[in-house]
């Protein structure tokens, strides 16, 4: 979407969307389902320990259109006192300079404990040469998720390495035409084929801060999708846009026609409570070396606010921080605890022992690739690369030349 398609887009919405503000101080969210569920269940937890600080939570539509409502009310100075937003749009918001720095707010003067790898010194390179401007909130890295009873009629283990992915996809496969059971599936996105880059051996930014996509780790992450689609025919062809596809496969995945899937922790308590067979989750597999980037959303507060609303955001954040409340959203719903000693308080009382699919992700943090501190990081992903990876897997442009467009676009700027 083009910076003046979100600046513009659903600017009647943003304008009233603090509406609510005389329930109380506006809290702007992303998602539905449990995840809706256990961030409304904490906010009124919150609520009813410092109502003085009442918190009015809105529902502004997945991430990309948050983001969208998001820029017009920065514009019209009618920003929400607290919300989240993914990690790559931090950098930009740094620079528009639209952002508190947190650490001398109220309740947020000290040292919550958080995972490393999560924060946004952890989470960016050249992270920590900034203000804390983000806390991490429901925050992820992409795993697999494996049918357990096709593997284990076909006594399958988890792929750890991209030749193992397509013996077990090519096993796995079955049938053909409407009756065919894919043994692989993810969706055409950014976020999966970083993961894929960085396996490769590669980054999405040079020594000198340029966005190389990866160089030829870019090109052949594209080609081993290519391969998987249309010569072995074992990775089923993406439906739909952006969330959407993530979705339609979920759905492909607990029908039993796809054997298994790549997809965010965040969907670990969804697919286990409503698939008929055993999930298993498991790691992403190597090429060259091991390698995820992280997920999911980080809390932010936009500058403007009231000082009543500021403090009470603020409060917020530090109760949202606390080892229990970060727990209690995480075992809802599958992201990872955010604190080091809520993760402590989970390993003590056996959790991982009963929910081994939860500790995934946690133990992937050791392959993290951090994201580049770049303001254009975010319009490098949803103007550039997204709709590019889309229309070379499905269409098998060779991908270095999709690659060279992309980077051409780029050198452009918007």
């Amino acid at each position: 979407m083009k910076r003046r398609t979100l600046l513009a887009a659903g600017a009647s919405a943003a304008l009233g969307a603090c509406a609510g503000a005389e329930r109380g101080v506006p809290l702007w969210f992303s998602y539905g389902g449990k995840n809706r569920e256990a961030l409304l269940a904490l906010v009124a937890a919150f609520n009813a320990e410092q109502p003085e600080h009442r918190l009015a939570p809105v529902y502004q539509g997945d991430y990309f259109e948050l983001l969208a409502k998001l820029r017009t009310a920065l514009h019209a100075g009618r920003a929400p006192a607290v919300t989240h937003v993914v990690a790559e749009i931090l950098p930009y918001l740094v620079k528009a300079d639209v952002l508190e720095p947190l650490t001398k707010l109220p309740g947020l003067d000290r040292d919550f404990g958080f995972v490393p790898g999560l924060t946004q010194n952890g989470a960016f390179a050249g992270g920590s040469e900034r203000p804390v401007y983000a806390l991490p909130f429901n925050r992820s890295t992409p795993i697999a998720y494996i049918n357990g009873s096709i593997a284990k009629e076909l006594g399958l283990s988890p792929p750890q390495t991209w030749d193992e992915l397509e013996a077990f996809a090519r096993a796995a496969t079955r049938g053909a035409g409407g009756d065919k059971r894919y043994g692989f599936s993810c969706p055409i996105d950014w976020w999966f084929w970083v993961a894929l880059v960085a396996q490769a051996g590669g980054d999405i930014v040079d020594a000198e801060g340029r966005f190389s996509l990866g160089g030829d780790a870019g090109r052949d992450a594209l080609a081993f999708l290519q391969r998987l689609v249309h010569q072995a025919e074992v990775m089923r062809p993406p439906s739909g846009r952006d969330y959407n596809a993530w979705q339609v496969q979920n759905q492909e995945f607990i029908a039993g026609r796809v054997a298994m899937i790549w997809n965010s922790t965040a969907f670990v308590r969804y697919l286990e409570d409503n698939a008929k067979f055993p999930v298993l989750c498991a790691p992403l597999p190597k090429r060259d070396r091991h390698g995820v980037p992280t997920g999911g959303t980080m809390f932010v507060m936009p500058k403007g606010s009231p000082a009543a609303w500021v403090e009470a955001g603020a409060r917020f954040l530090a109760f949202m921080s606390r080892p229990e409340t970060s727990n209690e959203f995480a075992t809802k719903t599958g992201y990872i605890p955010v604190t080091t000693s809520g993760v402590k308080l989970l390993e003590g009382a056996g959790y991982y022992q009963k929910k081994p699919n939860d500790r995934v992700a946690l133990d992937q943090l050791e392959d993290v690739r951090p994201w580049p501190w770049h303001p254009e990081l975010f319009r490098v992903q949803r103007e550039v690369v997204q709709s590019r990876l889309e229309a070379c897997v499905l269409s098998k442009e060779d991908p270095a030349t999709t690659l060279q467009g992309a980077r051409r676009a780029i050198e452009l700027g918007p």
